[in-house]
């Protein structure tokens, strides 16, 4: 699920690190991304990509059930639409937009 906010004071970062995510770095892909777990384990988690743009950035949002089972490559078993993805994008919606005053 993507969604997006503009650009004002904080940093897509900080903003993202505000609503309880830790900062992720996939070493396969050098890539930098967010989790927040759900459990006492790894899985299952939230997981973000941010994407920044000139006037906004967009937060792309999926639900890791389990741990991928591929040797390498993309897929795995993420959702990214349901119940439970639409009520963390509106968490996180609701923490971005007390910050900014919304």
């Amino acid at each position: 699920m993507k969604f997006k906010f503009p650009h004002k004071r904080n940093s897509a970062r900080d903003l993202i690190r505000r609503c309880g995510y830790g900062e992720w770095h996939d070493i396969e892909f050098d890539k930098i991304s967010y989790t927040r777990k759900l459990g006492k384990g790894n899985y299952p988690r939230f997981h973000v990509y941010i994407n920044d743009f000139e006037k906004y950035f967009e937060i792309d949002l999926h639900l890791d059930q389990k741990q991928p089972s591929y040797a390498s490559g993309h897929a795995h078993s993420g959702e990214y639409e349901g119940d439970t993805v639409t009520a963390e994008a509106q968490r996180i919606t609701a923490v971005i937009s007390q910050i900014y005053g919304m």
